[in-house]
């Protein structure tokens, strides 16, 4: 339990006791008494009204209470989508925590508002639209980073990158210290300090195989803080396309992660990009056949043809 937790605490057991000496709340948190005089201090700072008698303990003045938790039928769908989302993403053991917190919301809920809730959660569902092997294996990888993370142990992996190195191979493996999972454009991503590398990296999980924690630990690298961290933006490779306007709907549904802008021209619709390097388009360029025409640059529109070329020789 930690400090919020157990001052949340502390003032749910002063609401239903009365009258707590610092012996008996030390005693019931499992902590020190000088840890319950600190707590106690931090409430009556944060506004929290416990009046202390010396041989008496401490109390809550006098109509002060802390109101039981409710939920609007909003919040509790959006909390029980989260738990959805969950079930759904991460791995078997946050898959059951999720759905035991799902089973404890709707008990609180007052019957019309578990209604209300029931009514709006129908109309709304999450798919899980890569089922079977790929997903498993995906959560069973989750699991295991989870627990490197937490215990902070280097995992050794084999890695399938999207374009190959500049030695020509896509496959290697990698032994890295794991610092954070960070969802993103639809996928999980590990967050990394990479020992090839030396510096921070990010691992797509499926494209992951072969996990193993190793038992060596690590320490984050001094001044990392996961939460403030930010890849660094080294895409700085401009490419412009002309999109016709017949697909142009279904371009913009594919919301690539590359795509900076997109709007209406005269000879149809304009696409910017911004990329590390030219290949990083190629196979989604060439997906679109004739309707997608490369503008800029000349080495992504030279690439484009000596792919076709290579394509009409095997036809």
């Amino acid at each position: 339990m930690n400090k919020t937790e157990r001052m949340l605490a502390i003032v749910i057991e002063l609401q239903r006791k009365g009258v707590l000496r610092a012996e008996d709340l030390a005693a019931k948190f499992e902590t020190s008494i000088r840890t319950i005089y600190r707590d106690v201090q931090a409430l009556s700072e944060a506004g929290v009204p416990v009046a202390g008698a010396p041989g008496v303990g401490y109390s809550l003045m006098e109509g002060y209470f802390l109101p039981p938790v409710g939920f609007t039928a909003e919040e509790a769908v959006a909390l029980l989508i989260g738990a959805d989302f969950v079930r759904i993403r991460l791995d078997a053991e946050y898959g059951a925590k999720a759905r035991s917190s799902q089973e404890k919301i709707e008990a609180i809920l007052p019957e019309n508002v578990r209604e209300e809730t029931e009514r709006i959660r129908s109309a709304i569902r999450l798919l899980n639209e890569r089922e079977g092997k790929t997903r498993g294996q995906e959560k069973e990888t989750f699991e295991q980073l989870r627990q490197a993370i937490l215990g902070k142990r280097r995992v050794r992996f084999r890695y399938s990158k999207n374009l190959p190195d500049s030695d020509g191979y896509r496959h290697g493996e990698r032994t890295v210290d794991p610092y954070g999972l960070v969802f993103s454009q639809g996928v999980w991503m590990l967050v990394a300090f990479c020992g090839l590398r030396h510096a921070i990296r990010h691992f797509r999980l499926s494209r992951m195989n072969e996990l193993a924690l190793l038992e060596d630990s690590f320490l984050l690298v001094p001044g990392f803080r996961f939460q403030d961290h930010r890849p660094i933006d080294d895409r700085n490779v401009t490419v412009h396309m002309l999109v016709d306007e017949a697909i142009a709907d279904r371009v913009q549904e594919s919301d690539n992660f590359y795509m900076e802008s997109f709007e209406p021209g005269e000879e149809g619709w304009q696409a910017t990009f911004r990329v590390r390097r030219v290949e990083d388009l190629l196979q989604w360029t060439l997906g679109w056949g004739a309707a997608v025409r490369v503008l800029e640059p000349e080495s992504l529109r030279k690439r484009v043809r000596e792919e076709i070329k290579k394509m009409l020789e095997r036809y």
